[in-house]
C-alpha cells in the first residue's frame, strides 16, 4: 500500500498531514504527487472532493524555500470562496514549514492584501478579476512564482474567465511549474493547456460518466407543492442532522426559507451571490465551526465548499441536470464518511428525477415523510435510549430526596420525563406528502395516459398515411380514365390539328399577297 511518507515530502509537511488525519493518499494524489515533485508540468482531470488541493498543495509546499519571502506559489481559483479554502488549507499543511499565505480576491481592501504579500508571503492564493487588476496596474512587485496552479479550470471557463486566465499568465515568467485542475476537459480548456503548459503530463481519475458516491444513501419524498416547507421542517425534525445544507433554485427562495426554519427554532443561515464578501466568509466559517447546523444555500454559492461532517443534504426542488445533482448531494459522504441525500418531488417531476437516476447511477429509494404521531413516537423512544444512557447526577440525588417528601416516585418520574418530552414540540400537519400508495396510482395513471397519447398519435400518423394511400389510388385512376378517353378522341384531335394547320397556311397566303401587291404599287 502507498503512503505519504514514500512520495519523499518533506517532514515538517508529513507531520502536517498525519494531524490533518490523512492516512491514505487518493487516486488523483498517488498519480499527481510524484510527477509535481519531479517538476514536471500536468493536466488533472479529478472531480470535487476527491483530495486534489493536497495533491497539488504538499509537493509544491515541500518544493519551496521558506526563508525565501518572494511569492513562490500562484495558485488561481474561479470564486473568493475556494481562494479561501485553498488558502486556508495551504496554510495548515504548510504551518510547520512556516509557510505563509495571503488570499486575493475582490470586494476587499487592496493595501492590505498588498501589505501581507509585502510582508513576506510564500503563497498567494487568488481570483483572476482582482489578480488581474493588480497585475496591470503594476501593484505586485518581484511578483515570480516557480509554481503556477490552476483549479476548478472548467469553472473559470464557465463563468467566462478564459480571457483573464491567458492575460495573467502573459505576465507570469516562462521558467515555472504549471499545473491544471479541472473536473471535466471542454475542448477550450485543452486549447488552453496547449498554451500555458509546458509538454505536459495529462493525468484523469474521473470515470467517464458522471456517478454518484457510494458512501451517499439517496431518498426521495413525494409531496404537493404547497407542503416544500413542512415537508422541510418534518424531515430535520426527524433526521436531527449534525449538519446539513439544503439547496434552493433562487435566491429569494433561499431568504423566504432560511426566515421560516429560523421562526420554527432551527439554527440556519443562508448563502447565495447576492450577499457581501464578509458576509458569505462569517456564514461559511459558522457552519464550518459547527456554530450553525444548517446552510441554506444556491448552487453557485455553495459550489467548491469543502466541509467533511456534513451528514444530510436536501434538495428543496429537483435540480435541473445530472450534474448539479451529483455536485449538490457530493457535499455530503466525504473523506469515507457516510451520508444521506433527499430529494423533494412532485409527481409530475418523477420522470426528471428517474432521467437523472439513470444517467448517474446508485439507488434512489422512495420513502414516505413521518407524520406527527410517528414524530412524536420516535421521539419518545429517543428519550427513553438517552435517559437508559445518562448517568446520575449527585445533584440529581439531592433533588429526588428533596422531592420524595411531597411525592412519590411514579409521580417524580412522570413529571421529569414530560419536562424532558415538552423540550421537543413538534408541529405542522399530520400528514404531509403523497402515500405510496397513491403515488403508485397517479404514476400508473399517467403511463397510462402517455402510452394512451402514443397509440393516438400512432393511429393519427396510419389513418393519415391510409387518406394518402386514397389519394394517390384515386390520381392513378383519374389518370387511367384521362389515358382512356384521349385513345377514344385522338381522331377528333387530330382533324382539329389539320383544321388549324390549313387555316394558318391560309392566313399567311394571304398575308403574303398583300405584301407583293403593295411592293408592286410602289415601284409603279
Amino acid at each position: 500500500m502507498q503512503t505519504f511518507e514514500s512520495f519523499g515530502l518533506h517532514k515538517d509537511i508529513l507531520s502536517a498531514v498525519k494531524e490533518a488525519g490523512f492516512r491514505e493518499p487518493s487516486p488523483i494524489q498517488k498519480e499527481a504527487i510524484p510527477l509535481i515533485l519531479k517538476g514536471s508540468d500536468i493536466v488533472a482531470q479529478a472531480q470535487t472532493g476527491t483530495g486534489k488541493t493536497a495533491a497539488f498543495s504538499l509537493p509544491a509546499l515541500s518544493k519551496i524555500d521558506p526563508d525565501n519571502k518572494d511569492v513562490q506559489i500562484l495558485v488561481i481559483t474561479p470564486t473568493r470562496e475556494l481562494a479561501t479554502q485553498v488558502s486556508d488549507e495551504m496554510y495548515s499543511l504548510g504551518k510547520h514549514r512556516n509557510i505563509h499565505t495571503v488570499t486575493i480576491y475582490g470586494q476587499s481592501s487592496y493595501s492590505r492584501q498588498l501589505k501581507l504579500i509585502e510582508k513576506g508571503s510564500n503563497v498567494v492564493v487568488a481570483t483572476p478579476g482582482r489578480l488581474l487588476d493588480l497585475l496591470k496596474n503594476n501593484r505586485l512587485s518581484k511578483f515570480e512564482p516557480s509554481i503556477v496552479v490552476l483549479d476548478e479550470a472548467d469553472e473559470m471557463l464557465d463563468m467566462g474567465f478564459l480571457e483573464d486566465i491567458e492575460s495573467i499568465f502573459s505576465y507570469l515568467p516562462q521558467n515555472r511549474q504549471t499545473m491544471l485542475f479541472s473536473a471535466t476537459m471542454p475542448e477550450p480548456i485543452k486549447k488552453l493547456a496547449k498554451k500555458i503548459l509546458n509538454e505536459p503530463i495529462f493525468i484523469s481519475v474521473t470515470p467517464q460518466n458522471i456517478t454518484t458516491n457510494s458512501d451517499i444513501e439517496q431518498h426521495y419524498y413525494v409531496i404537493e407543492e404547497h407542503e416544500r416547507d413542512d415537508a422541510i421542517i418534518r424531515l430535520l425534525d426527524s433526521f436531527e442532522p449534525t449538519k446539513s445544507i439544503i439547496f434552493c433554485r433562487m435566491k429569494k427562495e433561499v431568504d423566504r426559507l432560511t426566515t421560516k426554519l429560523i421562526a420554527s427554532g432551527f439554527i440556519a443561515k443562508c448563502l447565495h451571490g447576492d450577499m457581501d464578501q464578509n458576509a458569505r466568509e462569517e456564514t461559511i466559517k459558522a457552519f464550518r465551526n459547527s456554530n450553525i447546523n444548517i446552510l441554506v444555500a444556491t448552487d453557485v454559492a455553495a459550489r467548491g465548499i469543502n466541509i467533511k461532517d456534513i451528514s444530510h443534504v436536501f434538495n428543496y426542488h429537483i435540480p435541473f441536470d445530472p450534474e448539479s445533482y451529483v455536485h449538490r448531494i457530493g457535499r455530503t459522504g466525504r473523506a469515507g464518511q457516510k451520508g444521506t441525500a433527499i430529494t423533494l418531488l412532485t409527481p409530475i417531476e418523477f420522470n426528471s428525477l428517474s432521467r437523472i437516476s439513470k444517467s448517474v447511477g446508485g439507488e434512489v429509494k422512495q420513502k414516505q415523510i413521518p407524520s406527527l404521531n410517528e414524530l412524536k413516537e420516535s421521539s419518545l423512544q429517543k428519550t427513553v435510549k438517552m435517559i437508559k444512557k445518562t448517568s446520575i447526577d449527585e445533584a440529581s440525588v439531592k433533588i429526588l430526596n428533596a422531592l420524595e417528601e411531597e411525592m412519590d416516585l411514579a409521580q417524580i418520574a412522570c413529571k421529569t420525563i414530560s419536562l424532558l418530552i415538552n423540550k421537543d414540540i413538534f408541529k405542522g400537519p399530520e400528514s404531509i406528502g403523497i402515500d405510496n400508495k397513491s403515488f403508485e396510482k397517479i404514476v400508473k395513471d399517467f403511463r397510462m395516459n402517455e402510452e394512451r397519447k402514443h397509440k393516438n398519435n400512432r393511429q393519427k400518423r396510419n389513418n393519415r398515411g391510409n387518406r394518402n394511400n386514397d389519394r394517390s389510388g384515386d390520381r392513378d385512376n383519374d389518370r387511367k380514365k384521362m389515358d382512356k378517353d384521349s385513345k377514344g378522341s385522338g381522331n377528333f384531335k387530330r382533324k382539329d390539328e389539320k383544321f388549324s394547320r390549313n387555316k394558318n397556311s391560309d392566313s399567311k397566303k394571304s398575308s403574303s399577297r398583300k405584301k407583293d401587291n403593295n411592293k408592286s404599287n410602289f415601284k409603279k
